[in-house]
């Protein structure tokens, strides 16, 4: 089906995923499913388009990275921080489904979202005060992921929402013991950093995100658990959240999320993903993601290996993170993220197909 798709672009994208939502409402007998996409991608449509003249006249406006490709220069000037756009009425649902269900996992998640929502932010403001594309330290920035990260996963497992056992389907299970407290550390601020690497093109973590949501939603229902329910739907309405704000995130972008959006996607990613056992499936339908954080593992390590050997450093890729590789290539921003995109919805039907079948 995809293969058939001649140009993926956003309106071919959204209908995708709409029609897909209407066949899982009727499928799981749940119009809520279609019913939250849908209301999601019209209040983050909404709030985004007013929003950004806000944003131009706070002058909150991206530096582009000068080691980056040149071609990005004309990007300069473009308003950021645009994640707040679609992580507040994010968070505001987390607040009434906590506040309706008494639910301490939401809440949970809820302060989780905030505190990745908070350092993003740091990192953004610090930027365009410095006016320069570096805002907090990595080092800085990966002892706050880190302490957010243990206080959420700690909570978590005090209070039995994490399980030794990582699902691989309804009759295959993995006893990991304590080592599931490393897993989720490693998966949380893993996909939060490997989400914010990926948003170096327009539209591309964006509507990455979008598709990973609507399959992680897909795989939860697919688990039939009552209580776990609510968080299929919540993966619903930010996948809506993330489409409604591609409209104004693809090529040529209106305005970026920044790492106030980009790393807090990836938190809520991982958070769900912990919460829900879903470790397996996020693994491969984040594949997209991952791809990203390795090239640029793989990059810097191959570099400083061969400069302590060769007294030179060499590179595996022309730039990291991989989607620069290809830009320099020659290949044309649209396409790749077109690639991404198609290759990611791919990825999603894996996981399903393996979640059935295994």
């Amino acid at each position: 089906m995809i293969g058939k798709i001649k140009k993926l672009n956003f309106s071919t994208l959204f209908f995708l995923i709409l029609f897909s939502s209407i066949v899982n409402s009727f499928v799981f007998s749940n119009f809520v499913i279609v019913n939250i996409f849908l209301s999601f991608f019209f209040i983050s449509l909404l709030i985004t388009n007013y929003g950004l003249n806000a944003i131009k006249n706070l002058n909150l406006i991206q530096n582009i990275k000068q080691e980056g490709p040149k071609i990005h220069s004309i990007k300069q000037n473009t308003p950021t921080m645009g994640g707040l756009f679609f992580i507040l009425p994010f968070l505001l649902l987390l607040l009434i489904i906590s506040n309706l269900y008494n639910s301490i996992d939401i809440l949970l998640l809820f302060f989780c979202t905030l505190g990745f929502l908070i350092i993003g932010f740091l990192d953004d403001y610090l930027s365009i005060k410095k006016r320069k594309n570096t805002g907090l330290k990595a080092k800085e920035k990966f002892f706050l992921q880190s302490l957010i990260s243990i206080v959420f996963i700690a909570v978590a497992y005090q209070s039995n929402y994490i399980s030794p056992f990582i699902s691989l389907s309804s009759d295959w299970a993995i006893k990991t013991n304590l080592l599931i407290l490393p897993i989720c550390f490693i998966t949380l601020v893993g996909l939060s950093n490997a989400v914010n690497l990926t948003d170096g093109l327009d539209g591309l973590a964006t509507g990455c995100s979008s598709i990973v949501f609507y399959g992680l939603g897909t795989e939860i229902l697919m688990k039939e658990q009552k209580e776990l329910i609510i968080y299929s739907l919540i993966c619903y309405a930010m996948s809506g959240l993330c489409m409604g704000f591609l409209k104004f995130n693809k090529y040529p972008a209106k305005i970026f999320m920044g790492d106030t959006g980009s790393l807090t996607i990836g938190a809520v990613l991982g958070s769900i993903s912990i919460l829900t056992n879903s470790f397996f499936t996020i693994f491969i339908i984040s594949g997209i993601f991952i791809i990203e954080a390795l090239s640029v593992i793989i990059q810097v390590v191959f570099f400083k290996i061969t400069k302590k050997i060769f007294h030179n450093g060499k590179k595996v890729f022309l730039m990291s993170p991989i989607h620069h590789h290809f830009e320099l290539l020659g290949i044309k921003e649209e396409k790749i993220v077109e690639n991404c995109w198609k290759l990611n919805i791919l990825l999603v039907f894996l996981g399903i197909v393996l979640k059935i079948n295994l």
